[in-house]
């Protein structure tokens, strides 16, 4: 790790060549959910500070030289528009670094969207989405064995969510039978832990009404 900025130019030069790409980076995979490619930490960052680049050199494209005056102010050198004009560069500085990346990432992944209109949903596993938002139900699962196992999912249980590996806590355990059919609470229950890669199947159930 290199030294730290030694004056205002370089930490603002280091803030313009990183915040923007990492606000761009961040709400494009809320928007769309990270890919294979960027579950990588250095590839993520690859891309943030290329976004950084693009952005940065945008700007100085566009408003490279109303920004040298903003932040100059009225002397020729040094950059004493930080201490004139604070507001006008803190609004300036939001718009640059926060509003435009969040404009680029909304715009991009509109724009992707419309060109796959295949659904996406911001959890990362379709066992996030089961479970993210379920309320009280309940739960039979088909081993790989071919042996099946349920029971309550209410207020105490518990589902794992990405990136740890998915296990699901029931808080009362179910008598099952062959075919996958309730038969009845197991007495004196605490409870049963399933991991998700030793299932088969996962049933959510609303109810039981022939099954009881």
């Amino acid at each position: 790790m290199g030294p730290a900025p030694s004056n205002l130019t370089q930490a603002t030069l280091l803030v313009l060549l990183v915040l923007p790409g990492v606000t761009y980076q961040f709400l494009r995979e809320r928007m769309r959910g990270p890919v294979s490619g960027e579950r990588n930490l250095g590839e993520r960052v690859l891309r943030a500070v290329a976004a950084s680049v693009l952005l940065g050199s945008l700007y100085l494209a566009v408003a490279g030289s109303f920004l040298i005056r903003l932040l100059r102010g009225d002397g020729r050198t040094g950059w004493n528009g930080l201490v004139q004009r604070p507001e006008a560069v803190g609004l300036t500085a939001l718009v640059l670094l926060v509003v435009v990346p969040a404009a680029a990432a909304f715009g991009v992944s509109l724009w992707e969207r419309r060109r796959r209109p295949a659904g996406y949903r911001s959890n990362r596993t379709a066992w996030d989405h089961m479970f993210r938002t379920r309320g009280s139900c309940f739960v039979r699962v088909r081993l790989k064995d071919g042996t099946w196992i349920g029971g309550w999912y209410g207020s105490n249980s518990y589902a794992t969510s990405y990136p740890e590996p998915e296990g699901l806590y029931l808080e009362s355990a179910w008598r099952m039978r062959p075919d996958g059919a309730f038969t009845g609470r197991v007495g004196h229950t605490a409870g049963l832990y399933l991991r998700g890669e030793d299932a088969d199947i996962v049933e959510l159930v609303h109810a039981l009404p022939q099954e009881e």
